[in-house]
């Protein structure tokens, strides 16, 4: 709403309309300079901007200045609830990419959710399973001793399942690494058996087999063993590499590797005890599949599909500089595309600002993504995605005196005022009251909280109509 104000140059001297001016008191006072105003709220604030200037002395207000009406000083009940655009929509949304070469064989519905231990799709019939966990298989795991998080993602997942892994070396433990499996002779396979790393024979076609039984806790931490092994007979040994446990850390003992044969023959891939960097996803909890992009029979080495978290939430692109009236934590009510309303809660502040679209540095307007989780799960089943309002409650004030923003007159020294209506002049000008300095307080809905030596309820006021 536009503003009025009127400051006379140097002493700051506020003037009602021309009418004080006439005449030769008009040419013995200094220069006159009004000025129109517009105001904006920007984060609870008033910023104003000069839109028209005239001269002194007689010039006449022009007749596109804003009109003048009267308004009355209202004690009400105030609140900051401001309402936000918003997308609802499935959470952590990511691309699956196949490796290495292959033909997919099988792909999963878009829709379907896929937990732990369950297939995500297929290549060459090797099926590639989800696990839980935060860092993905980056390398092949076929190294008795290998130690490191993937290795311990690997652990858990299966020990979650029902395996029977034996015991982990707790952190601080030295370990031995040994030449990679597949590099050993059937002598030292023989060996490994007669040790009872791999005795365990009973395994079950479908769901967690049989704990393992009679792995030596000594020779999974390589207590024990020498500190080389032959890679085959009459061959020269190879050291073998200490490799101290971290924490967070899994080992690549005999009873995990012998856990994961178990593990393959139930999901059909050839029980090595070897697992392939391509035989895992790991995410963070069940997914859900949300678009397929390629088909069986396309190389493996591509965009496969996607998939997302199977909880919903919010998105809410915020400029900037209301980002102040937002809270993590904060309570807000999401409104629903069918009319009805549901409870939520600021889960996330982005931290990365997204520029204007003409991406000038500085220039228009920039926005940081806001996430909203919701209360009821139930209250959005049935929808995938969709546009909607996220109401903010914001602060409440009640029996707090106010009037329209466009009664508000910036003055040039700072602050504001009101300017009482002791009449009102023809075509809707002002009609001269005296002003009434006023402290502003709440911005809602086109309202300001003033308060102030003189100002009470019911008393008229000039505003901008």
């Amino acid at each position: 709403m536009p503003l009025r104000v009127a400051v006379q140059e140097e002493s700051g001297e506020v003037f009602a309309n021309e009418a004080d001016l006439s005449g030769s008191t008009a040419r013995g006072r200094k220069k006159v300079v009004l000025l129109s105003v517009v105001a904006a709220l920007l984060a609870g604030g008033v910023a104003a901007g000069s839109l028209w200037a005239g001269g002194g002395g007689n010039t006449p207000e022009p007749e596109t200045g804003p009109k003048i009406r009267q308004v009355a000083v209202v004690k009400t009940d105030m609140s900051g609830v401001r309402e936000m655009e918003g997308t609802l929509g499935y959470d952590s949304v990511r691309t699956i990419r196949g490796v290495g070469e292959g033909v997919v064989t099988w792909l999963p519905k878009q829709g379907v959710t896929v937990a732990r231990g369950e297939q995500l799709y297929r290549v060459d019939e090797r099926p590639t399973v989800v696990f839980y966990g935060s860092t993905p298989l980056y390398r092949r795991l076929d190294t008795p001793g290998s130690v490191g998080r993937d290795v311990r993602v690997v652990a858990d997942n299966l020990k979650a399942v029902g395996y029977d892994i034996g015991q982990q070396p707790a952190g601080g433990t030295v370990v031995r690494q040994r030449a990679p499996v597949d590099q050993q002779t059937s002598a030292d396979a023989g060996s490994s058996t007669a040790t009872g790393a791999d005795q365990e024979t009973a395994e079950p076609g479908s769901g967690p087999p049989p704990s393992a039984q009679g792995d030596n806790a000594g020779q999974e931490t390589g207590a024990g063993q020498p500190a080389e092994h032959r890679t085959g007979a009459g061959q020269s040994p190879t050291p073998a590499r200490q490799v101290t446990v971290k924490e967070g850390d899994g080992v690549l003992t005999e009873s995990l590797m012998a856990a994961i044969k178990r593990w393959q023959k139930s999901v059909d891939i050839e029980p090595t005890g070897i697992l392939e960097s391509s035989d895992v996803v790991v995410t963070r909890s069940a997914v859900r599949v949300s678009e397929v992009s390629a088909q069986t029979g396309d190389a493996a080495a591509n965009d496969l599909l996607s998939v997302s978290a199977t909880t919903k939430s919010v998105r809410i692109p915020v400029e900037t500089l209301d980002l102040g009236t937002v809270k993590a934590g904060q309570k807000v009510t999401v409104m629903l595309p069918d009319g009805t309303e549901t409870g939520g809660e600021v889960a996330t502040i982005g931290t990365t600002i997204k520029a204007d679209q003409e991406g000038e540095s500085g220039a228009g307007v920039s926005e940081i993504n806001v996430t909203v989780s919701v209360d009821d799960a139930e209250a959005v089943k049935g929808i995938d995605a969709a546009p909607v309002q996220v109401r903010f409650e914001g602060e409440t004030k009640k029996g707090v005196l106010a009037v329209p923003v466009g009664a508000l007159l910036a003055l040039r020294e700072g602050g504001y005022a009101v300017r009482l209506a002791e009449g009102r002049a023809a075509e809707g000008r002002s009609a001269g009251g005296r002003l009434v300095p006023v402290d502003t307080g709440m911005f809602a809905r086109g309202l300001v909280e003033i308060s102030g030596e003189g100002v009470a309820e019911g008393m008229k006021v000039e505003a901008t109509a």
